[in-house]
């Protein structure tokens, strides 16, 4: 009795062995500029995060009907590119007289997003996939 469980359990573990489907690993060096972009785009993901924290940009997007936590969720699943871009908008606007221009590009921003079906935040846009 015993030879017969350790004849399956060889036969099992070669099986098991055999058929196991192995994926191989790959690893690559990263380059400089690879880690500078990577934080760059995380430090601005998060200057983004930090301004719909204040609360005039929160009082502006409240008046326009839309929810603070719904914009830090279409900030948080943006791109990099979206981010860099909107970033860059903020960064030319003068300072202190930001704040109805980052509700109106935000408004903007989640206007396309409804027009484009990812987001049903106004009831009064209808999306173009339909």
């Amino acid at each position: 009795m015993l030879t017969i469980f350790k004849r399956t359990g060889l036969i099992l573990s070669l099986l098991a062995m055999f058929l196991a489907q192995l994926t191989p690993l790959q690893a690559a060096m990263i380059d400089n500029s690879t880690l500078v972009q990577q934080a760059q785009n995380q430090f601005d993901r998060q200057h983004l995060l930090t301004m719909l924290d204040r609360g005039e940009v929160r009082q502006q997007l409240t008046e326009m009907g839309v929810e603070p936590e719904m914009a830090k969720t279409r900030v948080a699943n943006m791109t990099d590119a979206e981010v860099a871009q909107l970033n860059q908008k903020i960064e030319q606007l003068p300072a202190g007289a930001g704040i109805l221009e980052l509700a109106v590009l935000l408004f903007i921003v989640f206007l396309i997003t409804d027009m484009l079906g990812a987001t049903d935040i106004f009831p009064f846009v209808k999306s173009i996939n339909n």
